[in-house]
């Protein structure tokens, strides 16, 4: 089956290796982006160049709006969706505390992390369900390591919304396995991307990547390999099911 797949934060890090290595595949791709023209633009260009299709479209994933321009567009572009890669996100900033997160800027995380994700879905299942005359599909989404540590000194409330992605994974992989959909996650760990900027680490990777068990950080083309497989048919029998890719660390 020929897809057609939506890539959420698609112009940087995890979501444009994802979106090329789909384009290498011969994918029908939409690169979402909210600011970075440019990158999206740059990620468009490179799936042209290796003989898939791609189309760039704006959106904030933490509007309702947003999201159903979105998916729309991609109706209009290329047709029925079978795929989505909940990747875009945010960090909530830099490097805190619990003593100095706000309500706003708590609420802000999980506008955009976990009801941005799973409205995300739901336009997702819309489309892709068997129910609803769909050809069937699947969405990975793009958890974190965090999920599993609490992210403690640094980013409790980031690790706390990739918590509820992950819980979503499991209840939503379970409610539509009988529409054809399949719901899988990836958790990166220490991955060489643009993310550390943000956070006003830039030296995290050369800090903390010799440190992993497998004495380096990943790299944002090996969580795209694994999104890319649960994607695939070659994951036919895979759902409700996480895949670490954290060189080791727990």
């Amino acid at each position: 089956m020929s897809q057609i797949v939506i890539v959420t934060g698609g112009s940087r890090g995890i979501g444009a290796a994802t979106a090329r290595l789909l384009g290498h595949e011969k994918a029908s791709v939409v690169v979402n982006y909210r600011n970075a023209k440019a990158e999206a633009d740059a990620v468009v260009r490179d799936i042209a160049a290796s003989g898939g299709s791609a189309i760039a479209i704006q959106g904030d994933v933490g509007s309702e709006d947003d999201i159903l321009r979105l998916f729309a567009e991609t109706d209009r572009a290329f047709g029925t969706l079978t795929g989505l890669v909940n990747n875009a996100g945010i960090t909530g900033g830099t490097k805190r505390r619990i003593e100095t997160l706000t309500f706003a800027g708590i609420m802000e995380t999980m506008r955009v992390n976990v009801a941005g994700q799973l409205l995300c879905a739901r336009e997702a299942v819309k489309r892709m369900s068997t129910r609803h005359g769909g050809k069937g599909g699947a969405i990975v989404n793009v958890s974190s390591l965090g999920a599993l540590t609490g992210s403690p000194g640094a980013f409790i409330d980031y690790a706390a919304s990739k918590g509820a992605l992950d819980t979503a994974t499991l209840g939503l992989a379970a409610e539509v396995v009988g529409s054809g959909i399949r719901v899988n996650a990836v958790r990166p760990g220490l991955i060489d991307t643009e993310i550390h900027n943000d956070l006003g680490i830039p030296d995290r990777v050369a800090r903390f990547g010799p440190k992993m068990p497998i004495g380096r950080a990943g790299t944002p083309q090996e969580v795209a390999e694994a999104i890319v497989w649960l994607l695939s048919d070659k994951a036919s029998y895979v759902t409700g099911e996480f895949i670490n890719v954290t060189g080791g660390a727990r």
